[in-house]
């Protein structure tokens, strides 16, 4: 019983892997300025960081890298992260505010079009119930969403860096 079990369990994955995704008409999505997604629901997590967004967070506040790296960084796991802010996990967070929003890292720069909510039931509980940017702006295709999608998985890597 167990081959049939998990016969017809790859043939139901099979099945959803070949429907269209949700976003394939694009997705309606201006950023608001609420803060609400750099508080992760009211509670924080980590904001991890590439080299590139290391780079580009120190040029933008005019410091060295070496020393944006000292004053603002930890490692976690042997991987690059801001250091936790007064009450957030990002010490530019300054009342629901980016202090360094044209340079903000790509975790940051992609929401709210991250791997791990673009399946449409997570993207409703975790995303479209409090993001106040949703239905509103501009429509994202179906391309600049898998784009953006792509961005992050592939700076993934370079967290560790």
């Amino acid at each position: 019983m167990r081959g049939a079990l998990t016969s017809r369990r790859e043939t139901e994955i099979l099945i959803a892997m070949k429907k269209p995704k949700w976003w394939q008409e694009g997705v309606r999505f201006e950023c608001q300025g609420s803060g609400k997604c750099c508080v992760s629901h009211n509670g924080y997590g980590f904001v991890w960081l590439t080299k590139e967004d290391r780079l580009r967070m120190a040029a933008h506040l005019g410091l060295t890298p070496g020393l944006f790296t000292k004053t603002y960084c930890d490692k976690k796991n042997d991987v690059w992260k801001l250091k936790d802010g007064p009450t957030t996990a990002c010490p530019f967070l300054r009342d629901r505010k980016c202090g360094v929003y044209e340079a903000r890292p790509t975790q940051c720069r992609t929401w709210p079009f991250w791997p791990e909510v673009m399946e449409a039931r997570r993207w409703n509980q975790d995303v479209a119930s409090f993001c106040p940017g949703v239905g509103k702006g501009r429509v994202w295709t179906r391309e600049e969403i898998e784009a953006t999608l792509g961005a992050q998985v592939e700076s993934e890597s370079g967290y560790g860096s």
